[in-house]
This record gives C-alpha cells, sequence and structure tokens, in this order.
C-alpha cells in the first residue's frame, strides 16, 4: 500500500504540499547489507523505497553522515520527482561528536551557514532548498543573526523556506519577526511532551511540526501503554506511536528515520492504524504536556 491511499492526508510546509509521514534520513548512510557491512547500495534502495511508498517529504542535514545523507539522496532520486521535497539543515559544527558529548558544538555563525547551504546545495545537486532548517541555536551568536543568514540565502534565491529546530517559544518568535517560518522541528512523542506549547503555536499558524524521535517511547510512562496496545493490534510499539502522533494533531508530519528497509516499510505501515479514542485516551493519560 501506498502513503497517499492512508487516511492520514496532506499539510502544507509554505506553499508546498506533502503526505503527511516523512522520512528522516540521519541515519541512511549507515544502512548495511545482509552480511552487516555498511553499503552505499543499501541506502540508495531506502531512498527510493520511501518515495515508492508514497514518502514525498525528506528530512536531512549538513552534518548527517558527514554529508553523505545528502550526497545518497541525490544519488538514490536524482532528478528528483516533481512531489518531492527536500528538507536539509545547518547549525551544527561539522565533524565527530567528541568523547563523552552527545551531540555536535553547534555553530550559527552567519558566514558558516551561508557556506554550509553552498555545500549542500551542490551535494544535493539542486539550485534551490526547498525548506531549510535552523539546525539548532548557538548560545555564542545572537539567534537574530544566525536566522538572519537564512533570511539572506532566500532572498538570494537559495532557500525557498526557512524552518526552526530545537527552539523555545521565544526563539521561535525571534525568527517570526525576522520571516516566515512554516515549520518547527524539536523532540516530541506521545511520552516526550516538552514541546506541547511549540506544536500549539504551529496548529494556531498553520505551520508544520516535525517531531524528531517521534517513535522513541523508552524510559517513558507512555512506552508500556503503547507496547500494550501494540500486543492487541498484533503491531509493533512503534507503529502504535506513530499512528498515536498522526492522530494526536493535524499539524502534525513525523520524520521517523531507519537505515532498515523493512522499518522504513512498518513506520509507513503505521500511517494505516487508526487508534480508538480509548487507545489514544490510554497513551494521552500517560504522559501529561509538560
Amino acid at each position: 500500500m501506498r502513503l497517499e491511499d492512508a487516511t492520514v492526508g496532506t499539510i502544507a510546509v509554505g506553499d508546498l504540499r506533502v503526505r503527511r509521514l516523512g522520512y528522516g534520513a540521519m541515519r541512511v548512510s549507515g544502512a548495511r547489507n545482509a552480511a552487516g557491512v555498511r553499503d552505499r547500495a543499501e541506502a540508495i534502495k531506502i531512498y527510493r523505497r520511501a518515495y515508492e511508498r508514497g514518502i514525498n517529504f525528506i528530512d536531512t542535514a549538513n552534518v548527517y553522515g558527514y554529508g553523505e545523507s545528502e550526497e545518497i539522496l541525490a544519488e538514490a532520486l536524482h532528478p528528483y520527482p516533481a512531489d518531492l521535497v527536500i528538507a536539509t539543515k545547518a547549525g551544527f559544527r561539522p565533524g565527530k561528536i567528541e568523547p563523552g558529548k552527545t551531540s555536535l558544538p553547534p555553530l550559527g555563525d552567519p558566514g558558516h551557514i551561508k557556506e554550509e547551504c553552498d555545500k549542500s546545495l551542490r551535494r544535493l545537486r539542486l539550485d534551490c532548498i526547498d525548506l531549510y532548517q535552523v539546525h539548532v541555536p548557538d548560545p555564542g551568536v545572537r539567534y537574530e543573526e544566525t536566522v538572519g543568514a537564512f533570511v539572506e540565502l532566500q532572498q538570494a534565491g537559495k532557500v525557498r523556506h526557512i524552518g526552526v529546530s530545537n527552539v523555545t517559544l521565544e526563539q521561535l518568535a525571534i525568527a517570526r519577526s525576522l520571516c516566515t517560518v512554516v515549520s518547527v522541528q524539536n523532540a516530541y512523542n506521545a511520552g516526550t511532551r516538552n514541546s506541547e506549547s511549540l506544536l500549539a503555536a504551529c496548529e494556531e499558524a498553520g505551520m508544520a511540526f516535525l517531531p524528531w524521535k517521534p517513535i522513541q517511547l523508552d524510559g517513558t510512562p507512555a512506552a508500556a501503554v503503547a507496547a500494550a496496545i501494540a500486543d492487541e493490534r498484533a503491531s509493533t510499539t512503534q507503529q502504535v506511536a506513530l499512528a498515536w502522533a498522526l492522530a494526536h494533531s493535524p499539524a502534525m508530519l513525523p520524520i521517523p528515520g531507519t537505515s532498515k528497509q523493512h522499518h522504513l516499510d512498518e513506520n509507513i505501515d503505521a500511517a494505516f492504524i487508526e487508534l480508538s479514542k480509548e487507545e489514544i485516551a490510554r497513551l494521552e493519560s500517560a504522559a501529561a504536556p509538560a
């Protein structure tokens, strides 16, 4: 079954319209073949499989796989189908995560942002990025300056739409005072709902909300509830988590990622699961919004 046959519908990303389940490409460059060896050909198959199943929104970033995620996307699908929307990001310092750290250091310097945009354009074989997102605020750079670089790129015709990621309500307000923001990407799922106020802001303003980690419920009370529902439905906990996200808000555009084709298919199949009101209530009660 293709995604357009599900009842989840579509969502606006600026003046573009996509189906309401995307693919997050953070892990695609690590795809492995049947022998367990990293395999670029397998990564290409995953991108192509995503589009074949009806996904037409792909979210990547300059730092995913040291640029390989973008390169492989171009190798897999360029020249791109007319309905495919590509989102990428900049705002971290490229490189390897240092021992003891959980992420790369932020780097919101305007010169760096502009340089990384040109690199992404080359890797993706694009003249203009559909959605360019501020990956993370840099505490060492005024957020106005970082977002301002994205605005200049948009004015130069290199960026069609601007989105923000990992933001607070205050940072979102700053960005919106400088440009039209069409999307917000923050960590969010049935068990981790600290960004509920950001989701509400998206609903009110007609922005898309892209939850990252939409299926990672481990360590939250919602995990046990989702697992119980999954057992009752003969599905997976991750599928229940995705079905909940899609039912929770029409602004939601989940972007689960994977480096395995069968997990990709399972994620897409989740769009065909319609949870009952009782099941949704059980998940809602498992984690009160923060």
